[in-house]
């Protein structure tokens, strides 16, 4: 049976949106993520390398995961997020951009091999436009949760606000919390099973290891829960979760750029 490019889904597979609206054959050729996968290793093993330029030397080298760790006036520059920088210095926008930067090669290593296995898992399940959407919504909730805890909230044993914080753990966790959140909506019970034990046990390390912003994995999880229930993954994906998608890539883009322009007197 034929598909037309408007039909909502695949009468063979079952899968939504087949067509894509006619672009199918330019965009299935970047993948079931649109290319997300791609675009985000590339780009923060790149913004890693830059802040490894910008720390000019002072490269930390001690230990397993401090290992090719850039310097905080490095992070400061290209975007860090916490309570330092947005309530300090009022960078409000590095809610954005704090979650391309990485703080070590463990630290972007195993990062990106979460990327890679969460976001075409999820993309398949809500559409590729909407994933985007939630991942970054998601590292905005988790880095805000992360600044307001780090400014405002004494520190509780292993829960500690974030004075500078980065990395794409708190999208991470949306991803995850869009899962168990699809799981529930769904009644897949297999989906909303192994989500939560990925997000448990990741959790759980997040206790045990030194230095994890576990305010930032929590608000990542819970923002990425809610901005699953915003999306509903029961409706199709429309082509203005695309253009929104869009949109949130290019901000975060920009807040990169804006940072490295609002940085750099701090640096003079």
């Amino acid at each position: 049976m034929l598909v037309g490019v408007n039909d909502e889904a695949c009468y063979n597979c079952g899968r939504r949106n087949p067509g894509l609206w006619g672009f199918a054959p330019a965009l299935r050729a970047l993948g079931g993520d649109l290319g997300f996968v791609p675009l985000v290793v590339g780009g923060c093993v790149i913004l890693f390398g830059l802040t490894l330029i910008a720390s000019r030397g002072a490269i930390g080298m001690r230990g397993l995961f401090s290992l090719f760790s850039p310097s905080s006036e490095a992070l400061f520059l290209f975007g860090a997020s916490g309570a330092v920088p947005v309530f300090g210095a009022g960078r409000w926008w590095t809610v954005l951009s704090a979650g391309w930067l990485h703080g070590g090669a463990l630290h972007i290593f195993f990062n990106m091999l979460w990327v890679r296995q969460l976001a075409p898992a999820t993309a398949e399940l809500y559409g590729p436009g909407r994933m985007v959407i939630i991942y970054t919504l998601a590292g905005v909730m988790g880095f805000v949760l992360s600044s307001f805890a780090g400014a405002f909230i004494p520190d509780i044993l292993f829960l500690r606000g974030g004075r500078f914080t980065v990395g794409a753990s708190a999208p991470i966790f949306g991803l995850l919390g869009a899962l168990v959140y699809y799981g529930r909506r769904t009644g897949s019970s297999q989906v909303h099973s192994q989500a939560l034990g990925y997000a448990l046990t990741l959790g759980m390390f997040g206790f045990i290891m030194p230095g994890v912003d576990n305010y930032a994995h929590a608000g990542g999880f819970l923002g990425g829960y809610l901005a699953a229930q915003w999306l509903d993954p029961l409706k199709p994906e429309r082509i203005d979760h695309l253009a929104l998608a869009l949109a949130c890539l290019v901000l975060s883009l920009l807040s990169v750029v804006a940072s490295v322009i609002h940085g750099l007197p701090f640096l003079r």
